[in-house]
Parts: C-alpha cells; structure tokens; sequence
C-alpha cells in the first residue's frame, strides 16, 4: 500500500492490521510520507485543558480515577465558578494560547449547567480566544446551543472499537458516543476524537478504533492517542504495559489513515523515554498536551519538553500556520507562566 495524497473514508480493520503487521522501518518511513505531504514534519502543536469540573463522575469508565465507582484518591471539585474559568483564560491568553478548552468529568451536561457553560463560553470569545470543551455525551440541542455561544471546538473520544468496548465501559454505549459527535457536527463545530491504548486490547482493537475515526464522514480535526495511565483504585490499575513499539506503531497507522488530523500524543507521555517520543514524532504524532497534570496523573514539565524540542529541531506549531490548534504558544512562553497543575488535563 503506498502513501497517497488521497484522503479516504473506507478504511477497514483489516486492512489497517495489515499496516500494523508491516516492518517497523517500512511502517514508519510511510507514515513519514504521508505526514510531509500535509505538515511541516518538524512543527508541533502544543495544547492544553483547563479542568471546570472533576471527579464523581457517574460513568464506569474502568481506566477512569474520577469515576465514583471507583476509590481513588482524586479530590471532587464542583464546577468551577465563571471568573474563575476567565481568569484561567485571561492567563492562557497572557502566555501566548489563541484558544481555550474547558473539560469536566460528566456523563452529560444538565440544563441547569448550560447556562453557566453559554455565559464561560462567551466571555472566553470576548477575550479573543478560541473556544473549545468536553463535557460528555450532548443532545442535538445542547450541541447548538454551545455552537451558538461561540464554542469552536468539541472533544468526546472513541475511547477504544466497537467489539472491545463492553470490557471498558457499560454506563453508554458506542452508538452513545457516535450519536454525540454527529450531533457536534451537525451544529457546525470541529470535532477531537480518539482513543486510548494498553487497557488489554488487541492489535486488531486498535486497527478496529482506527478504523471508526477514519470511517467517520468528516475525519476529525485532532486526534488524540492515549496510553493508559494506570491509577490504584482502578479495576485498569495492574494491566500489563503495552509494548512501546506497538504504541508507536499505532501513531503510524493514525496518521496514515488520517492524513489531514492532527495526531496527538496525549496521556501516558509522563512514562515515556524521550526516544520513545522522538519515535512518536517520527511517525506522525504533531500535538502534545503539556503541564505538569494530565487528567489526574504525572506529565513532563514544559521544561523538558522544550528541552527535547530543542535536541530534536522541531518547533512549536504557530496558529498563524494552521487553524487547528488547541492551547498554541511558545513553549518558552510557557515555561514563564507555568500555571496551577491540578487544573489541567488531556480530553476524555
């Protein structure tokens, strides 16, 4: 299978085990080309997420701390009041970001959220930031109403395929999850959907989650591929590690099948060599969530990722170069303003 310019909607999981069972060295140099041909393969976005609302979240997600039926020692935060969240913003501002997204840990937002949600919204967009938020599952009305607002950006992952999927999680279904970024995009907003690997899944899982995003009929703008953090008080938390390689390899193949997206090194990069990320890079990745939390768990400090930007040559991705990213900044501006770490982390 050669690298093409085409951007296709019928990838099979088939077909894209294929790729995963390919040579390593021949599976990276493709998705090497199919990356140049669409970005500056030395550029990298840079995003981060401000957390509105954590924990007691009534889903079973079982890789999740900030489910309630699990015992973890993650704190829970009601949702954070309007100024707050705009002070947040002004900040992320200050340090250079041209968008905002706010997440909290719901099943799905109540109508009497809503309307603190509109009024976050628009003050963010009167600062001149970009807007964008995960907030679980929407409603077709809920989804114009945040798009009337101002939002931009929704994010709601895949999580993992269809057939793995009853072994994660029992309190939505997969249809639950489609239905939701249908509904986003019918509202006229940009969509981040991806997954997360290492939760037990097989090759084949991860071809089939592939499989879903690139079948969509609007691949979505970002995409972020997750490795499992495991946290005690989980039913996750004594998984076997994935093999590094197969994580790299799964890059490879989402940004083969997803040529226009940008792939986003997401949770999980605490645990990370800066080999394995250079490796990431190599096959495709060009995003990063950076701040000292992720979710609930360790990341690098903005430090060392400008550190390893540094020995690698690349560069923070400029939003006057793409219209696509998130939290966008120099990295060295973020180093300055490194902000509260608890309120930061990677869309769920």
């Amino acid at each position: 299978m050669a690298a093409s310019d085409a951007v296709r909607h019928d990838w099979s999981a088939t077909e894209l085990e294929q790729l995963f069972e390919l040579p390593f060295n021949d599976l990276l140099f493709q998705a090497q080309q199919v990356h140049r041909r669409h970005f500056d393969a030395n550029a990298v976005q840079v995003s981060t997420l401000l957390s509105i609302k954590t924990g007691a979240c009534p889903e079973d997600c079982k890789y999740c701390p900030q489910s309630a039926h699990y015992r973890t020692d993650v704190d829970k935060e009601r949702l954070l009041a309007v100024k707050k969240v705009l002070a947040e913003a002004e900040a992320a501002k200050a340090a250079g970001a041209s968008r905002f997204c706010m997440g909290a840990a719901w099943r799905n937002p109540k109508d009497r959220d809503m309307p603190y949600l509109v009024e976050m919204i628009q003050g963010v967009k009167q600062l001149g930031l970009e807007t964008c938020m995960t907030l679980g599952m929407l409603t077709p009305l809920q989804a114009k109403s945040l798009q009337q607002a101002g939002l931009d950006y929704y994010n709601h992952n895949l999580d993992t395929s269809p057939e793995f999927y009853g072994e994660i999680i029992t309190t939505r279904t997969y249809q639950d999850r489609l239905a939701t970024l249908q509904h986003v995009r019918d509202a006229g907003m940009k969509v981040c959907a991806g997954g997360i690997v290492g939760m037990g899944e097989s090759r084949h899982d991860r071809a089939s989650l592939i499989s879903q995003l690139a079948q969509l009929p609007q691949h979505p703008e970002s995409v972020p591929i997750n490795m499992l953090v495991k946290v005690k008080g989980t039913p996750f938390a004594e998984l076997e590690d994935l093999d590094p390689f197969e994580f790299v390899r799964t890059i490879a193949v989402a940004r083969i099948a997803l040529p226009t997206s940008f792939v986003r090194l997401s949770a999980g990069r605490e645990s990370m060599p800066d080999t394995m990320q250079a490796l990431c890079f190599m096959a495709g990745a060009n995003s990063i969530f950076y701040g000292e939390r992720l979710l609930t768990t360790a990341n690098p400090g903005t430090d060392s990722d400008q550190a390893l930007f540094q020995r690698l040559g690349i560069k923070p991705l400029q939003h006057t170069d793409y219209a696509d990213e998130v939290h966008q900044s120099v990295i060295a501006d973020a180093i300055q303003e490194q902000r509260q770490p608890t309120l930061y982390y990677p869309a769920k």
